[in-house]
């Protein structure tokens, strides 16, 4: 018991949050309205997804994600869909189709329309660029601003 209530204090910060989390109680409950036997057995069988196995287990814990689960079936069902159209192409005699893979929502797809810009400023163009704004923040911050409407750079406005 003593071995377990220097592991609890160890962990105090992430057993408080597995217990509040799981169970309703607080740590210091323990003792109390949670008996040592009943904490030393949540501790045994807390599972990965808690934060004492973050804590103690930190490589285990992106296996313990749904996000990491998803990613895996996800994986799984493309390779399948291959599997399947590689077996339909064997009995047709025709080259196998290449799958659209499962959508991933991390993953944007080129064919919905949507882009994030069309590429990188040259550097000489970039430095540039950072320069021109640094000048017009150290005229705002020392109230002189001369900048003319002609000025290139980023604008808020429409121009279109």
């Amino acid at each position: 018991m003593i071995s377990l209530a220097r592991h609890a204090l160890e962990h105090r910060e992430a057993i408080q949050y597995d217990l509040l989390t799981k169970t309703g109680h607080e740590f210091n409950d323990i003792g109390r309205t949670l008996s040592w036997d009943a904490l030393d057995s949540f501790l045994r069988n807390v599972g990965l997804d808690s934060a004492l196995a973050r804590e103690l287990r930190p490589e285990m814990a992106a296996w313990a994600t749904p996000l990491k689960t998803n990613t895996i079936l996800a994986d799984i069902a493309d390779e399948l869909a291959q599997i399947n159209a590689n077996l339909v192409a064997i009995g047709s005699q025709k080259p196998a189709k290449k799958v659209k893979p499962y959508p991933r929502p991390w993953k944007l797809d080129p064919s919905d329309g949507k882009k994030i810009g069309s590429g990188g400023l040259p550097p000489a163009e970039l430095r540039k660029w950072f320069e021109r704004k640094r000048a017009e923040h150290a005229r705002s911050s020392t109230g002189h601003n001369n900048s003319h409407p002609g000025d290139a750079g980023c604008t808020t406005e429409n121009n279109g």
